[in-house]
């Protein structure tokens, strides 16, 4: 059937080739100029539509379920500031390695930089945030036009996959008509039918490899790897993810305890069964503990930068070879400490490596790490005083088994690392740690919890929530449910971990920012169930989250605390663990 416009069939010919290289879901915000893209997706049996009213949440949104699923969801929108709105978004996906795709549509080339209304200079808007860029070229029926399109298509899902993943930017003008009006002579009825149909598959097959050590430099890593005291530590996960087995099958041929970011991959699940993952450490790595212990020969690392800072700093002082393996050649590490950069793939080189050690290392120094572990937690269990740590605790013991777990920044992600202990179940904890924001966080969680059947729970700050509190509108618009623990300190709790807390004013009115918000109306307006308990009351949250993951539709727990008062726990937990860790280890 013959289109009725050169830009219809543009816009169907672009949705059938990312349908064809792996995509069946695209979150789209209402617009003018982007009405063939939207329509060519509208129509097409094998894409979802996700629709967006916000197209700061959309981008998040699509962020979400890529970081969740490793795959690409592509977004859609107007012209103008429209494509500004997800610029935060695309620096996240960057940061973070996450894979991202965004169709941008644009007035004709002939009026930018004229004052013609809604038009932007959209080129390379994103600036070096892409992995790659484009300016499409005007729709036109011809053959080869077409099969520029259809290979652009392709290339851009494979740049946004690949080494290292993230966002890529199609800028696409159109002229009017933007609605399938027929257009006499537009689309010619001689138009060869390959050149529309493109082929069976993607139009440009994407056949990569994983970037690996050659045998000579593999037998040689593994030698200076074969010492008596080592870590693996693995940071918040990449796109692809680190393989848990491997990571396994490395710490028993190694015998090294394995440091793990409640984001990694490997804090939860199957292989804390078998192998020591460590996750107090936040609790009571420090000077003491350094000065106390001796430093480890060797350090393997994996993944982004630790959300830790007591490791960062712990990995910045010991003297030890320290190996940091990136896939892309990335420097990840901004202590400078490190010794040595291996390109390689960590899944496949950590199998490689654990079939080439001989054998695994010193057990005093893994049971040291145990120890460690076991006596923060010791003192964490007995202590009775509160904290908003507890919290963490309470969802990572009581989420369903499997959950998707999304943590906000500023404190949540901290009290997680420090209190979220490893456990068996199957646990995919996220959040956003590429450029560590508090906008979006919402929407990312809802993306990620759109991606699959597993349980979610989003636990945010008072003002992170507030920030994207339109985000909530997608729990109906995408058919989401979840779980939102609300954190609610009355502003900005992290800031009492800073050196500003001793300078009041401004530390209040301008640091902490009270805002002294009733969030109960949000639970109203967007039809969820909402309870409110005071922290403190910790029976009363674990008995209210328990319900609410049993229950059918989302739902709001506010728990109310005092962050100045949680932030005093939390360092008389440490001292007490620093000084049990001390006396179990030494």
């Amino acid at each position: 059937m013959t289109d009725p416009n050169r830009n219809t069939l543009w816009g169907r010919v672009l949705a059938d080739e990312l349908a064809a290289s792996g995509i069946d879901t695209v979150c789209v915000s209402p617009g003018s100029r982007s009405t063939p893209l939207t329509v060519a997706f509208h129509r097409h049996d094998d894409i979802r539509i996700l629709s967006h009213l916000d197209e700061r949440s959309s981008a998040y949104f699509a962020l979400g379920r890529a970081r969740r699923t490793g795959e690409v969801t592509p977004l859609v929108c107007t012209s103008g500031t429209a494509a500004a709105n997800y610029h935060p978004a695309v620096i996240e996906a960057s940061q973070s390695r996450v894979p991202l795709l965004v169709l941008t549509a644009d007035r004709p080339p002939e009026i930018r930089d004229s004052g013609a209304n809604q038009t932007i200079d959209q080129e390379k808007l994103y600036g070096d945030a892409v992995r790659w860029y484009r300016d499409v070229a005007d729709p036109e029926a011809t053959p080869r036009r077409l099969r520029s399109l259809r290979t652009t298509a392709a290339r851009a899902v494979t740049r946004a996959t690949g080494t290292p993943a993230g966002p890529v930017h199609l800028n696409l003008p159109f002229r009017k008509p933007l609605e399938p009006t027929p257009v006499s002579g537009d689309v010619p009825s001689d138009l060869p039918e390959p050149a529309v149909a493109g082929r069976d598959g993607a139009f440009v097959d994407a056949i990569g490899g994983v970037p690996g050590l050659d045998d000579d430099r593999l037998r040689a890593l593994a030698s200076s790897v074969s010492e008596s005291r080592g870590l693996i530590v693995v940071g918040p996960d990449d796109s692809p993810g680190l393989n848990p087995e491997a990571v396994a099958a490395f710490a028993h041929a190694s015998g090294f305890p394995v440091v793990a970011d409640p984001l990694s991959g490997v804090r939860y699940g199957g292989i804390v069964r078998t192998t020591p993952v460590i996750g107090g450490y936040d609790g009571y790595l420090g000077d003491r503990v350094r000065d106390a212990w001796p430093d480890p020969d060797v350090v393997v690392r994996a993944g982004a930068s630790p959300t830790s800072k007591p490791l960062r700093n712990y990995l910045g002082a010991v003297d030890a070879d320290q190996y940091v393996v990136d896939p892309a050649a990335g420097w990840r590490e901004a202590e400078f400490t490190a010794t040595d950069l291996v390109v390689a793939d960590p899944t496949r080189l950590f199998g490689r490596l654990s079939r080439l050690l001989a054998g695994p290392g010193s057990d005093a120094w893994r049971e040291r790490w145990v120890g460690a572990d076991a006596a923060h937690a010791g003192v964490v269990e007995e202590s009775e005083s509160f904290c908003e740590g507890r919290i963490l605790a309470d969802v990572v013991d009581l989420a369903p088994d499997p959950s998707t777990l999304f943590v906000s920044n500023s404190m949540p992600v901290r009290d997680l690392d420090r209190f979220g202990a490893p456990t068996t179940a199957s646990l995919t904890a996220l959040g956003n740690r590429g450029a560590s924001g508090i906008d979006g966080i919402t929407s990312t969680a809802l993306g990620a919890g759109s991606a699959t059947t597993d349980d979610l729970t989003l636990v945010i700050g008072d003002l992170a929530y507030y920030h994207d509190m339109n985000g909530l509108v997608a729990l109906q618009r995408c058919d989401v449910d979840a779980t939102i623990v609300l954190l609610n300190n009355d502003g900005g709790g992290i800031f009492h971990m800073l050196p500003i807390e001793s300078y009041d004013p401004p530390f209040t009115s301008q640091f902490v920012t009270p805002h002294g918000l009733d969030f109960q109306p949000s639970a109203d307006l967007y039809d969820l169930s909402f309870a409110r308990i005071e922290g403190e009351d910790r029976d009363a949250f674990r008995e209210a989250y328990t319900e609410a993951t049993a229950s059918e539709g989302s739902h709001v727990i506010e728990v109310r605390t005092d962050a100045g008062a949680s932030h005093q726990v939390r360092e008389r937990l440490r001292e007490r663990a620093v000084d049990r860790v001390l006396n179990a280890t030494t």
